[in-house]
């Protein structure tokens, strides 16, 4: 008996392997678009368990990290000028915006002082890595850390399909979306994936201008260590946004670079349609039911004020 119910166990891992294996490399062709891989990630989640959940993690992280950098390779150094310059103030106002906004929450809703800054801090910045870099920090456990991020990807993942489809209706332009998408999604990769939906235009600027706003974690972290007096932690700064800008300066300037650029842009945003199927399918039951209902609301509440004030401020300014 105990042996019949190991091997079915084993049974059902391995087409849980070779499943996982084989939607993975589906993401990595045309076939499949970013909000569907996200999409087919939660599904997978739902059903089956993960069979690589060590691995899942650091593959995320590395190949999110490839993917941003090999779209740099896509963008022209006067247009990432243009574009940075143009989110400079938004960035400012709305990052100190968020803050003040999710402590008053935190404080409202009573919920944990540390989840409550994490999802803050979040929303403010560039989601999970944010989180990621605050976590040390701040000394947030496990729990702490998993409901944050739980919350932010959840966001994440209804924003990627909601954002393209409000865009289309109020005829937001290549520019007003890449900026609006930079500013009111979380995590980059939510933020490339549905920038990439909408046009290569608003990708561009979504890109340059959420790498931008990434750079306001080193601030935020200085902050953070003052405020949660934790003078003995590294600080972790996020290094691939260097090579981001190395790769657009070279695109731009080295030829040869550019006759190919194309091609490196095509495998990136491949890359980033795999680290979303990725995401989505470390999103589990257990994950989802982890999080709670004021966590959730805080979050929503950050998002959905965020979203609206930035996009009117778009459309009308």
């Amino acid at each position: 008996m105990f042996n019949k119910i190991l091997q079915e166990k084993n049974s059902k891992t391995t087409v849980e392997k070779v499943l996982f294996i084989v939607v993975g490399l589906l993401c990595l062709t045309p076939i499949i678009s970013p909000p569907i891989a996200l999409l087919l990630g939660i599904v997978f989640a739902q059903f089956f368990n993960h069979p690589f959940p060590k691995q899942n993690q650091k593959a995320t992280h590395l190949l999110l990290q490839i993917s941003v950098v090999g779209l740099g390779f896509g963008i022209n150094v006067h247009s990432a000028l243009q574009a940075s310059t143009t989110g400079f103030i938004f960035t400012i106002s709305t990052i100190v915006g968020t803050l003040l906004l999710g402590f008053i929450l935190g404080k409202l809703l009573k919920n944990d002082t540390i989840i409550s800054y994490l999802i803050s801090g979040g929303t403010a910045i560039c989601g999970g890595s944010a989180i990621a870099a605050l976590t040390p920090i701040i000394k947030a456990n496990e729990k702490q850390t998993s409901v944050a991020l739980s919350t932010i990807f959840i966001l994440n993942s209804i924003a990627l399909f909601l954002f393209p489809v409000v865009g289309h209706l109020l005829h937001l332009s290549q520019a007003q979306f890449g900026l609006w998408s930079a500013i009111a999604i979380h995590d980059t990769s939510s933020v490339v994936g549905a920038a990439a939906k909408y046009g290569n235009e608003s990708l561009q600027i979504a890109t340059t201008i959420k790498l931008a706003r990434a750079l306001w974690i080193i601030p935020l972290a200085l902050m953070s260590t003052f405020l949660f007096k934790s003078s003995n932690t590294k600080l972790k700064i996020p290094y691939f946004i260097g090579y981001f800008i190395i790769a657009i300066i070279v695109s731009t300037y080295v030829p040869f670079v550019a006759s190919i650029s194309a091609y490196i842009v095509i495998i990136s945003k491949a890359g980033l349609t795999l680290t979303l199927f990725l995401i989505g399918s470390g999103l589990s039951k257990k994950n989802l039911q982890s999080v709670g209902l004021k966590p959730i609301i805080q979050g929503i509440i950050l998002w959905l004020i965020i979203s609206i004030l930035s996009l009117v401020s778009i459309i009308h300014f």
